[in-house]
């Protein structure tokens, strides 16, 4: 007869064992992303004889056939072309972008000068890094000193006639210096003005709803250039006679208000995504309207529309192009003025500087769209147990 009161009991654990390869590893990668059905395998395959395909000539074109330095144009053309590389010869042209890199990156601000935009731009850097580092100390007092005290302290390191400082006007200004001068502005002033349109809209009071509505809806009917070209020739018919605004600050005015009312809406989307209780819940506390949008709602929808907020940012900064439209030249419109160089002008050299010009616009891109990668992980707590 079996004792039916015996049991076993295990004295040791088993060893760990190692995961099947399927389920450790790139393969696993693999599997998961690239294999995980017939269709998805199917398009792998194809993507990979594509770049198969185009890869190589792609490579051997910008690094391997590419004329790196050279004095004029004769480094990117063929002998036929009055150059010195031999027939069928193709490249990219880097020499063209090496000799225009000042150019590309201050315009025909002058040269003993530029010491004050490098000054500026390490002035940038070192304020942004610690700003965009959640653990770093003196959030409060860093962001004043980026939002508020940075922008006064570039415009008279940038502009002078103070302080024994050569002024240098803006029509001097030109390339990235340009580029970044208005992005800047725009993303630093569109941001907190679209939070208070898209407040505005949402309002209870007729006259602020009404107000609020026409704006946005009148600047999202129209195209940016439209509101550059009102900002800088027709603005002037409506002042005073002897009255002007500069140039640059027009343009600035016309994209910060632009990119506000698309901003607005962004914002309005995260607002309505909050739940009811959200706002009940505060009216329970007591808390008034300012303290309740401040310490409850914003915070929460900022977070739901972190992509689209980006998203605006990454359409502002590309969208500074458009200022070549009213005789102000960014990186891209510096480039693209440069190609009627007599010194340089050959079949590749247009083709070279668009493609330098698309992947400074790329550089500064992705790293907004990264950044808000990182930061959607970090506040995205509402499913994590």
């Amino acid at each position: 007869m079996v004792d039916s009161n015996l049991s076993f009991v295990r004295t040791e654990m088993l060893q760990g064992q190692t995961p099947p390869l399927a389920e450790r590893g790139i393969v696993r990668w693999m599997r998961i992303n690239l294999f995980a059905t017939p269709i998805d395998a199917a398009l792998t395959i194809f993507a990979l004889l594509l770049i198969a395909w185009y890869l190589p000539p792609v490579i051997n074109w910008m690094f391997v056939q590419a004329a790196w330095v050279g004095p004029d144009r004769s480094v990117c053309a063929t002998v036929a072309q009055g150059g010195i590389q031999p027939e069928g010869w193709s490249g990219a042209c880097w020499a063209y972008v090496n000799a225009n890199f000042k150019q590309f990156m201050y315009g025909p601000y002058p040269q003993d000068q530029i010491w004050r935009v490098n000054l500026v731009g390490i002035m940038f850097v070192l304020l942004l890094i610690p700003l965009l580092i959640p653990k770093a100390p003196y959030k409060v007092a860093n962001a004043i000193t980026f939002f508020f005290i940075f922008p006064i302290v570039g415009f008279f390191l940038l502009v002078g006639g103070w302080f024994g400082l050569t002024y240098v006007e803006t029509p001097l200004w030109g390339g990235l210096l340009v580029t970044l001068v208005i992005s800047f502005v725009g993303i630093c002033v569109s941001l907190p003005l679209g939070i208070i349109l898209a407040l505005g809209r949402r309002s209870q009071l007729p006259v602020i709803k009404m107000f609020c509505v026409i704006f946005i809806e009148t600047i999202r009917g129209i195209p940016l250039i439209t509101v550059l070209f009102m900002a800088s020739y027709m603005l002037p018919l409506f002042l005073p006679p002897g009255v002007t605004f500069d140039k640059l600050l027009r343009a600035l005015i016309g994209v910060a208000l632009f990119a506000s009312a698309y901003m607005a809406e962004v914002v309005r989307g995260g607002l309505q995504a909050i739940p009811k209780g959200q706002y009940e819940g505060a009216d329970s506390l007591g808390l008034g309207y300012w303290q309740k949008t401040r310490l409850i709602i914003l915070p929460q929808a900022l977070k739901l529309v972190i992509p689209s907020i980006v998203n605006t940012f990454i359409g502002l900064f590309k969208d500074t192009s458009l200022v070549s439209v009213i005789s102000m030249f960014d990186l891209l419109g510096t480039v693209k003025q440069h190609f009627s160089d007599a010194n340089w002008a050959s079949p590749q050299t247009p083709i070279s500087g668009l493609i330098f010009a698309g992947f400074v616009f790329w550089i500064f891109c992705f790293g907004m769209s990264r950044y808000s990668i990182f930061m959607e992980n970090r506040l995205d707590t509402g499913h994590k147990r």
